[in-house]
């Protein structure tokens, strides 16, 4: 059964602290309990050679000892919060993705441990944001409270509505304004040559998405009467315009799929580059949740 939790991965990281702090102060924005877990990959096959269990004992009180610096921080991060502690065994993507099952939305840092220095994007954060059974968000870039807007990607695909909601919650829950883009690639004339098509002008084509982008938003709006809201239309592709825009955003809000993605993947191209390359968290919406504002 799904409840009202703010789920957050910890493994001792400093990209998995930064995840925790964001997570925390989430938590108490939506008035949200804070589970914080950790995974133990135990070896199994291996601890046939412990025979007296010590191995896994100190494995046991390590991992028992990082989820409880946590939760330190969490409540540092944010006071009013309720936090629990969890220590799963397991695969670590196959655990965190069963955990979000249960969850209202997951926390993950951009990075774990091991894999190449160079990576932007750890296996683990990969996996979990493509296969999650909950909205995940994957904390890169600086976290904490400020006044840069929420931004957020609108396509033609069902997700968008979702996308919305949440977007606009996360303005209203923060007290800033909200940019929402669409991006197109309208039929170009047959004379414009090598120019890419951010550079075509095509003003009418350029008028007509705004308006059909107003008519979606506008129901939004009026629920959310106190978000300001700027409408962007590009002719670049959507995670170029959203990776760009990110240097300036406190969060990036997309859904789980778009158009010509293949049937049964849970992310697509754009939320996979952004995952790589934003600067500021991401929150991936998956298609047929919902969002639930704070109280």
């Amino acid at each position: 059964m799904r409840t009202q939790t703010v789920v957050v991965a910890a493994d001792g990281t400093d990209a998995s602290r930064a995840a925790i702090r964001w997570a925390a102060a989430e938590a108490q924005r939506r008035e949200w309990p804070l589970r914080v877990v950790h995974v133990l990959d135990w070896n199994w096959g291996g601890a046939r050679f412990d025979v007296a269990g010590h191995e896994y004992e100190t494995a046991r009180r390590h991992a028992d000892a990082l989820v409880a610096g946590a939760a330190r921080q969490a409540r540092e991060t944010a006071p009013k919060i309720e936090v629990e502690t969890d220590v799963l065994i397991g695969d670590a993507a196959a655990q965190l993705i069963i955990d979000s099952e249960s969850a209202e939305l997951m926390v993950l840092g951009h990075r774990g441990h091991g894999g190449f220095a160079g990576l932007r994007l750890g296996s683990v954060s990969q996996r979990v944001a493509t296969h999650a059974r909950c909205p995940v968000v994957v904390v890169r870039g600086g976290t904490g409270n400020d006044a840069r807007p929420i931004t957020a990607g609108v396509d033609d695909s069902d997700a968008a509505d979702g996308v919305l909601e949440t977007a606009f919650a996360a303005a209203h829950q923060r007290g800033v304004d909200l940019v929402v883009i669409r991006s197109y690639t309208p039929p170009f004339p047959h004379y414009r040559g090598s120019l890419p098509p951010a550079q075509v002008h095509t003003p009418a084509q350029d008028a007509a998405e705004h308006t059909r982008l107003a008519e979606r938003v506008a129901p939004w709006q009026a629920k959310y009467p106190d978000v300001t809201v700027e409408m962007l239309v590009s002719h670049d592709s959507a995670a170029a315009v959203l990776v760009g825009v990110s240097h300036s955003a406190q969060l990036v809000v997309v859904g789980s799929r778009g158009h010509g993605v293949i049937a049964g993947t849970l992310l697509g191209s754009t939320g996979l580059q952004l995952l790589h390359h934003a600067e500021c968290p991401v929150l991936i919406v998956r298609t047929g949740t919902k969002h639930r504002p704070a109280r």
